[in-house]
């Protein structure tokens, strides 16, 4: 396995020597995932061996949009996609230390703290697992662990219908949102009117997060993407600037020549 760790802070290859990998089968085991999840994740044929984490903190320049025109901020579009691929990889770095065949539940966050109004900290957190059945490749074309955001549930019920995560795909668009003009304003009030200016606007900048995403899950070779998630947020820039976030797993089948099967869902495990 090539060392990918190079990127990874000591005290994390300290804590990664205390969980159970393929060096350390007596090491113990930590998981945020659901008792539940837990019991689906071990059903479908998979042992959780350790979480893994992702930290980023970025400067996030800054970029002013102009007054009447819609427009991508793409410095901005830059910083907020570089800064998760870098707590992404990290994550990734750590569950491929862990000879993890993949990453289930990951979670992406943001935090801002009071010691710098420009800085945020992005983190991607998930649960690293080892497959029972080594005759079944679960890692990526790159030999990297899969990542995936699925629940337990949703992981085990992909697995029983014969298809597999490959990568947690994503993308972003920062966009301004033009002000419209005092003299339009005046001349709209007190009547019920479509806002073209701004339908516009959020159109477009949703379309491009969700291309991006899409062009990724190309390129991881995938045939379609689940539970996809569409995010806004503005992060205290000024009002009139938005961001989406596009996220969701991307899947493909286990074997060329599977059949879908539908399996039976165990109520009883339900959160």
């Amino acid at each position: 396995m090539p060392n990918q760790n190079q990127d990874l802070p000591q005290h994390a290859l300290e804590r990664l020597q205390g969980l159970r990998s393929q060096g350390n089968p007596k090491g113990i085991f930590t998981s945020d995932l659901s008792v539940n999840e837990y019991l689906l994740v071990r059903e479908a044929g998979f042992e959780p061996i350790g979480m893994v984490m992702g930290s980023s903190v970025y400067h996030i320049g800054v970029q002013i949009g102009q007054f009447g025109q819609n427009m991508e901020l793409e410095t901005l579009t830059q910083a907020m996609y570089h800064a998760r691929e870098l707590a992404m990889s990290r994550m990734e770095e750590e569950a491929n230390e862990l000879g993890a065949d993949g990453v289930v539940g990951v979670r992406l966050d943001i935090k801002r703290y009071e010691w710098g109004n420009d800085l945020a900290e992005f983190i991607a957190i998930g649960t690293a697992v080892v497959t029972r059945n080594a005759s079944k490749g679960f890692r990526t074309h790159r030999n990297m662990p899969f990542t995936s955001d699925l629940s337990g549930q949703a992981f085990w019920t992909l697995l029983k219908s014969g298809y597999r995560p490959l990568s947690l795909v994503m993308g972003t668009c920062v966009y301004h949102v033009a002000h419209q003009g005092l003299l339009k304003s005046v001349s709209q009030i007190g009547q019920n009117q479509e806002q073209l200016n701004f339908t516009q606007a959020l159109y477009d900048a949703r379309e491009l997060a969700m291309e991006r995403m899409q062009q990724e899950a190309h390129e991881e070779q995938a045939e379609g993407i689940v539970e996809v998630k569409i995010k806004e947020g503005s992060y205290g820039w000024a009002s009139h600037v938005i961001e989406f976030f596009a996220v969701g797993t991307a899947i493909t089948a286990i074997s060329a020549d599977h059949t879908i099967q539908t399996p039976q869902l165990i109520l009883s495990l339900n959160d």
